[in-house]
């Protein structure tokens, strides 16, 4: 990309490169271009500058945060104090008049090849979020590769967990990586709607089937068409409801209270208990011809303290979720924070984890979370981490401080830590901390 000149060496030089090049000769033009196209690496060439350019090249910049931008300055545009901060902010690299095409193409290399490996680190972290399942633990590895598998046929799931552990979590991951993912996610648990009105909800009814029915009513598994309609806690469905959901699995038919006629209903039905369903049917609290029809495909959503591993990754996104448009001086947990939370069990599991943080967020007054704001009081002696998890602990720590301080801006930020960009996006990358600007 090309600024302030006519036809550019340096284009020309890409091109017999086997470069595929687009160009633009002026801001106006490149920022029209970078709103519509995505590039892994941009090369901004000023055969001229002046300080009044540098908002302007800067609004150029941040039309395309993601690529890889590689500058050709004139010497003296380096004298200036606010573009040098922004050379060291937003360029890969950079070199100055007379063009060193040899070198230019090595440094466009370099930054091809970082850009690809940020393209595919990217895609995965956004895979990642998009299953809603964080953590680097083995057993949430296994969950996601499980949850991609089943996503992909229309049988019944049945989700195992305790409560708090992200079993809706593994329902809505299932329904947005199926091909019902256009289609609605309906989540009903069944423990918490009142008895003489669960028929109803979930089937529907119609106009005068009983006193206050003024008018027809969708139920929610009829809601649900085309899509996926999730049943939580199912063990808690009365019996006489569990012979309904069964003639709606085998027939894909259901009947509203009071109707003459069945509607067909195409929706994906994935359930979930805390409770063990077999044992319920040994008890008979639940019917073993519906436990057979729902127990085609199983998932085990494993409980927080079997993966505390993951339990700083967590909380480090809920505390981000917590501090969303809102002013705090709070700037991360301190280490023994994050040893109070890995030593605990967490019998609520994720859902616990969360409201802590919420809680300690808004409750602190001091610039650091401590196990005391988190109600996870320590004596002294009571946690014993080992030293290199404590090194571990204290680096991400460093990381996620020095990040919220900067505006999770990687330069500054590995300016502050003293070591390179690189070393600090492998860092990054180990601790499953999101890259920021920069």
């Amino acid at each position: 990309m090309t600024l302030g000149g006519g036809p550019s060496t340096v284009e020309d030089h890409l091109r017999s490169q086997d470069w595929e090049v687009v160009s633009a000769t002026d801001l106006a033009a490149a920022r029209q271009i970078l709103g519509s196209h995505h590039f892994l690496v941009c090369v901004l060439v000023l055969n001229q500058a002046s300080p009044e350019l540098i908002p302007r090249i800067d609004a150029c910049l941040t039309a395309s945060r993601s690529s890889e931008w590689v500058g050709v300055f004139p010497t003296r545009a380096l004298e200036w104090p606010a573009f040098r901060d922004l050379t060291l902010d937003c360029f890969f690299d950079y070199h100055t008049h007379p063009v060193d095409l040899r070198h230019l193409a090595q440094q466009l290399g370099h930054a091809y090849g970082r850009a690809t490996l940020r393209e595919g680190h990217n895609l995965q972290q956004r895979c990642i979020e998009h299953l809603g399942m964080l953590g680097q633990s083995a057993v949430i590895e296994l969950l996601r590769s499980q949850i991609k598998k089943v996503a992909a046929t229309n049988a019944p799931v049945l989700i195992g967990g305790e409560s708090g552990s992200g079993k809706e979590l593994a329902a809505q991951a299932i329904h947005r990586c199926s091909p019902r993912a256009s289609g609605p996610f309906i989540a009903v648990n069944c423990g918490a709607i009142s008895p003489s009105l669960i028929h109803s909800e979930l089937f529907g009814h119609e106009r005068g089937s009983f006193t206050g029915a003024s008018a027809e009513k969708r139920g929610l598994i009829e809601m649900a068409n085309g899509g996926t309609i999730f049943l939580d806690e199912i063990g808690d469905l009365p019996r006489e409801l569990q012979t309904n959901l069964l003639r709606f699995l085998q027939e894909k038919t259901i009947n509203r209270v009071g109707a003459t006629h069945t509607l067909a209903v195409d929706a994906r039905v994935v359930a979930a208990s805390h409770v063990d369903l077999a044992e319920a049917v040994s008890s008979g609290q639940f019917r073993e011809d519906l436990f057979y029809r729902l127990n085609v495909l199983t998932l085990a959503v494993p409980p927080l303290r079997a993966r505390k591993g993951d339990v700083p990754i967590l909380a480090q996104h809920f505390y981000r979720r917590c501090i969303v448009d809102k002013k705090t001086r709070v700037e991360g947990f301190s280490k023994q924070a994050i040893a109070a939370m890995v030593a605990y069990d967490w019998p609520g599991n994720v859902r616990e984890l969360f409201n802590c943080v919420q809680r300690a967020v808004v409750m602190t007054d001091r610039r650091m979370i401590t196990p005391v704001d988190l109600g996870l009081a320590v004596e002294e002696g009571q946690i014993s981490i080992g030293l290199e998890t404590a090194r571990t602990l204290a680096e991400r720590d460093a990381i996620s401080i020095t990040f919220n301080r900067v505006g999770r801006n990687v330069t500054r930020a590995a300016r502050e830590l003293g070591i390179s960009r690189m070393t600090l996006y492998r860092l990054m990358e180990k601790h499953g901390i999101a890259s920021g600007a920069g």
